[in-house]
């Protein structure tokens, strides 16, 4: 009978991942590096188009990521013990769905086995935001972004239209 091994996310939990685990989860869509407006009312969370400066446009990666923390302050940094504490997080990244017991999609390049499907799927911000060094802070809800836009199109390329 063949048994196939699975995954080290579908039998690990989160707390117990290898540093290098962990960092693969990340699929580099780029999302968790954008400025962000809450509604203080209702608490609700939108995105923009305005990304931090130390990430690259092209690649979704970051320019520093080793030095991030010192360059960039305010940058959080995701654990396994604060992961449920970031609302924010758009609900395909890797980190919520397996903090959430879901499964990975299928364009995540740990599933696909290609790190361009991320981008292919529509859910990489690559191509699509500008750098918050060229935008004033006041202006931030001028970039707000409609993510049902980007979700659609990773739907139907996953339902094969």
């Amino acid at each position: 009978m063949h048994n196939p091994i699975k995954p080290f996310w579908k039998i690990k939990p989160l707390s117990e991942m290898t540093r290098k685990e962990w960092e693969s989860l990340c699929d580099g869509c780029g999302r968790c590096c954008l400025e962000k407006l809450e509604n203080k009312k209702t608490g609700k969370v939108y995105y923009t188009n305005v990304a931090c400066p130390l990430l690259d446009p092209e690649t979704c990666r970051c320019k520093s990521y080793k030095d991030r923390k010192a360059l960039m302050p305010f940058c959080l940094s995701l654990t396994p013990e604060n992961i449920n504490k970031f609302r924010w997080l758009p609900g395909s990244c890797a980190y919520r769905l397996l903090a959430e017991g879901k499964e990975l999609a299928w364009w995540h390049p740990l599933v696909s086995g290609n790190a361009d499907t991320v981008r292919q799927a529509g859910i990489s911000v690559c191509g699509k935001v500008i750098s918050s060094e060229h935008i004033h802070p006041d202006d931030l809800e001028n970039y707000i972004v409609d993510w049902k836009i980007w979700t659609r199109h990773a739907q139907t390329l996953e339902a094969g239209f």
